[in-house]
């Protein structure tokens, strides 16, 4: 059985193609710039050196078209008939309340989609277009939902609930979603396989770092809260959102700019690591110029570093406890001389770091010594795999 991961962005497919008796990735790659100049495609078959061609793809249907042919080809190709793909499975960024986990696609299911557009504008368009280029061009083969939201589904209410009028919940569905949910769940999974210990054990705190950044507290195998919330947009601060910040400056921002979509940017483009460094979104160069005197990196560098801290102690509050500290993503999973600056202050928890264990990337280690009181993991997401295994999932239920 072979199941095919698409994940459409607004101008992007991404995408791998698993044989699930081996959960080995036969090809994998990304599709950037759909329906803007300069579109282009990255294709790895496993074994051969990386594909890459400067192709005009107008529309998500010419993107995913292209890809498929890929997988047939007699060079680049992986498989010989596209009747050896048993299923699609797609990321969803926004399941909301209505769609909380693997959901086999069906014109219902679509319709609730579209309905959500609301609640992830940026997204779930993007999300649609990959269905529907799937189902044109493979209408024989099963369509799966995976929602980035799904995992958080067990948060209890006074966590997601929000301090507004009841009634906005109620008629607009605006409450604390959650993203990343099959990152956390992959890393917190795979954290206790590790430990040799049941995943519903543990508390644990994974710690999603990158781009776009989100804490969650596992307790007992389930969700009880997470940093991000109606949208990516709160939590800590992040390579160019803004994270937490006081309603009143959105509103100030409103009474200047008068324009919604100036205030839009100036917390989700301009803001974030960006915005308070004016150099960069990207750690590294913050990291770098930091080390040379630039001030307003170093306080970006100290303002992220302070903020996950503090999610660390509110969450270890909120679980009682915490035996597991998480590391994943691109600064999770590489930030050396970050993650010994985030966990020197968490040593009133009793966590302990090895210098020695601590240096490395993009692999998995725990980097706590031996006598920590709290065990801290780097460890690489994959949420391509998590997709594939809940697709698998729910087909067998289909049956």
């Amino acid at each position: 059985m072979k199941n095919l991961v698409i994940n459409c962005g607004s101008s992007s497919v991404k995408y791998q193609l698993f044989d699930m008796a081996t959960e080995k990735v036969l090809t994998q790659g990304l599709v950037e710039r759909i329906g803007i100049p300069g579109s282009g495609i990255k294709h790895t078959k496993t074994g051969m050196d990386t594909l890459a061609r400067v192709i005009d793809f107008p529309t998500h249907n010419e993107a995913v078209k292209y890809v498929l042919n890929l997988l047939i080809d007699p060079i680049y190709g992986v498989i010989k008939s596209f009747d050896e793909i048993s299923a699609v499975g797609h990321r969803i960024v926004h399941g909301g309340e209505s769609l909380i986990k693997p959901t086999l696609v069906t014109e219902e299911v679509i319709n609730k989609l579209e309905k959500l557009i609301p609640l992830a504008p940026l997204h779930n368009p993007g999300h649609l277009q990959g269905i529907f280029a799937i189902m044109d061009i493979l209408p024989n083969v099963p369509n799966v939902i995976v929602m980035d939201t799904a995992f958080h589904q067990t948060m209890p209410p006074k966590a997601y609930i929000y301090g507004i009028d009841y009634k906005y919940y109620e008629e607009n569905q605006i409450r604390k979603y959650g993203f990343h949910g099959t990152s956390h769940e992959y890393v917190s999974k795979r954290a206790g396989q590790i430990l040799g210990k049941p995943f519903e054990s543990l508390k644990i705190i994974s710690c999603h770092l990158g781009n776009g950044s989100s804490l969650t507290a596992v307790k007992n195998g389930e969700c009880i809260d997470t940093s991000m919330g109606l949208s990516p947009l709160e939590g800590i601060v992040m390579g160019t959102r803004s994270g937490d910040i006081c309603p009143g400056v959105i509103l100030f921002l409103m009474r200047q700019l008068r324009d919604v979509e100036l205030v839009s940017d100036a917390l989700q483009k301009k803001g974030g690591l960006l915005g308070i460094s004016g150099i960069s979104s990207d750690l590294r160069d913050i990291e770098i110029a930091a080390q040379k005197g630039n001030k307003r990196a170093l306080l970006a560098q100290e303002k992220l570093i302070y903020c996950i801290q503090k999610y660390i102690g509110a969450y270890t509050v909120a679980m009682e406890g915490v035996d597991v500290i998480i590391f994943t993503a691109g600064i999770g999973e590489n930030g050396v001389d970050f993650r010994k600056e985030v966990c020197a202050k968490l040593e009133c928890l009793g966590v302990k770091i090895d210098v020695d264990k601590n240096n490395c990337r993009g692999k998995e280690v725990i980097i706590s010594t031996p006598d920590s009181k709290v065990t801290v993991m780097v460890i690489p997401t994959n949420e391509e795999l998590t997709i594939a295994r809940e697709t698998l999932q729910c087909m067998e239920e289909q049956k």
